[in-house]
């Protein structure tokens, strides 16, 4: 499942292209009210300069103390580079954001660069830098060429953060278990796209335990653990897991899942508690689908895109 548009809508807020790609030749265009979009910047493949000189124009170009919403686009043209650069210069203006609340770190199509060849690395100034942050999606996960700079992230207390998102092929173990000791006292909606270990996704479910028990979560209620060829592990782990009790919904959605997987998330704690559970793109037989759904009949479930469960192939939904 590649990635193959752009955000239309971030933060409850439409997206607008500060600097398109093909703008009208010769035509002035009207900028909206500052807070009333999420402001994508972002370099395209025959763009001039740096992200960093590109962000300083947008900061310039609209009252910056009045965006609650910005989505970053591609920080590179031709070349692939890591997020640093970038990152340094969006935490280094923090102070001229004061009211922003959601950033989208990634908004990248397969066309510009694949999911785990983004180059990214270590995150953690953004939660520090933006204490008022409410909302953060950080795409990919990778190294640089020479497999240094990659995502990291340090354990961090945050105050207001209510949604954290990582999307990745394959999610270091280090930002698993960062993500884990972490202080989130504010945090309704953690997703964690797992992804595979040929792509650099060497969690284990151990490595998960701290998300589990759900204690530094005390306001969690949609937890995801997502696109991972582990998840009939990780469905076996939520089985008993004490966080799930809280959980308004659930999603094991876009890995592996098989019945074995599923069979153990049904024989264990009850889950009739829950308003929704995504297993979308899966690998289970019609019986145990079946099985499912009746389990948990006043349960929204999403068991669409079946993948073939004789297969030995099987992948997760985003990978490359």
């Amino acid at each position: 499942m590649a990635i193959s548009e752009h955000l239309t809508e971030f933060h409850r807020l439409p997206v607008f292209d500060v600097f398109p790609e093909s703008p009208t030749e010769g035509e002035a265009r009207s900028l909206p009210a500052v807070d009333a979009v999420a402001w994508r910047v972002g370099l395209h493949y025959d763009a001039k300069g740096t992200f960093a000189e590109r962000w300083a124009e947008f900061l310039e170009l609209v009252d910056a103390e009045q965006v609650r919403a910005v989505v970053i686009g591609p920080w590179f043209t031709d070349d692939y580079v890591p997020l640093t650069e970038s990152l340094a210069a969006i935490a280094a203006s923090a102070g001229r954001l004061p009211n922003l609340r959601g950033l989208f770190i990634g908004d990248v199509t397969y066309e510009q660069c694949e999911l785990s060849w983004l180059q990214m690395c270590d995150i953690t100034a953004v939660f520090e830098a933006f204490p008022q942050l409410e909302e953060l999606v950080v795409r990919g996960a990778s190294g640089d060429w020479d497999g240094e700079q990659k995502l990291a992230l340090s354990p961090v207390r945050h105050e207001k953060l209510r949604a954290l998102r990582f999307e990745a092929g394959g999610l270091p173990s280090e930002v698993v278990r960062a993500v884990g000791a972490s202080d989130f006292p504010a945090l309704e909606r953690l997703e964690l796209w797992l992804g595979t270990a040929n792509y650099g996704g060497d969690a284990t479910v151990a490595d998960l335990a701290p998300v589990l028990d759900g204690a530094r979560l005390p306001a969690l209620r949609h937890l995801g653990l997502e696109n991972s060829d582990l998840e009939d592990e990780i469905a076996a782990a939520v089985a008993g897991a004490p966080v799930v009790a809280r959980l308004e919904s659930l999603s094991l959605a876009m890995g592996v899942l098989t019945d074995e997987g599923a069979g153990a998330l049904l024989a264990g704690q009850p889950l009739t508690h829950l308003k929704s559970l995504d297993l979308h793109h899966h690998y289970l037989t019609d019986p145990v689908a079946e099985r499912v759904r009746a389990a948990l009949p006043g349960v929204t479930i999403d068991l669409a895109e079946r993948e073939d469960p004789s297969d030995d192939w099987r992948y997760v939904a985003n990978g490359e």
